[in-house]
C-alpha cells in the first residue's frame, strides 16, 4: 500500500510529510484519505474492531462501517480508509460501503482515480511488481493531481505469513515501510 504525504486545505498545500499509510493490528496495513485528524480516529476504531475479531479483517471492517454509519458523532466524520491484510483489500467508507476490488487494485482520495487508472494500465506488464506498479501510479497521480504530491510511504505485506493464499506459514512479520523521496 502507498500513500502520499500532502494534506491541503482549501487550495493550500500546508504539510508535506504527513503518514497516511501504517501498519494497524497484525499483519494489517491501512491507509487514509480525507480529513487527518478524522482518518485517524476512524484507523483507531478500526484496530479496536480487530482486537475484538482477530484476524477477521473483513468482519471488524463492516463492523466499523455500521458503527460509523450509527453513530452520531461518527456519521460526520470525513474521511476514507483502505484497508488490507495478506488475503483481503478493502474499501470502508462513511455511507457504509465496504468494498472489495474485482481485479485487486484499489485508491482512494483525490489522486485515487489517477493512480487506479495507472495502476490497471500497467498490471498487464510482465516485468512489474506490485511494488513497482504502485510507485509509477502514484508518481502519475502526483504529477496529475494538485492535492496530491510524491512524498510517499510504502507498507508491503509478507504474503507467506499464516492464513495468506497460497503462503507456506514460515514468514516473518509482514515487510517494513519505505519512504519515498
Amino acid at each position: 500500500m502507498i500513500g502520499d504525504g500532502q494534506v491541503s486545505v482549501g487550495s493550500v498545500a500546508v504539510k508535506p510529510n504527513v503518514r497516511k499509510v501504517r501498519r494497524i493490528g497484525e499483519g494489517v496495513v491501512a491507509g487514509f484519505a480525507g480529513s487527518a485528524a478524522d482518518g485517524l480516529s476512524l484507523l483507531e476504531r478500526l484496530e479496536m474492531k480487530l482486537e475484538e475479531h482477530p484476524g477477521q479483517l473483513l468482519r471488524a471492517a463492516v463492523e466499523l462501517a455500521k458503527q460509523w454509519r450509527q453513530d452520531k458523532a461518527l456519521r460526520f466524520l470525513q474521511a476514507e480508509l483502505l484497508v488490507a491484510d495478506a488475503s483481503t483489500t478493502l474499501t470502508i467508507s462513511g455511507n457504509g460501503d465496504v468494498l472489495e476490488p474485482h481485479d485487486g487494485v484499489m485508491a482512494i482520495g483525490s489522486g485515487g482515480n489517477f493512480a487506479l487508472a495507472a495502476a490497471r494500465a500497467l498490471m498487464d506488464v510482465p516485468e512489474m511488481d506490485a511494488m513497482t506498479i504502485g510507485t509509477k501510479s502514484m508518481k502519475i497521480a502526483a504529477d496529475m493531481c494538485i492535492y496530491t504530491n510524491d512524498n510517499f510511504t510504502i507498507e508491503s505485506i509478507n504474503l507467506s505469513l499464516p492464513g495468506a493464499a497460497g503462503g507456506s506459514g514460515a514468514g516473518g512479520p509482514a515487510a517494513g515501510t519505505t519512504h519515498y523521496p
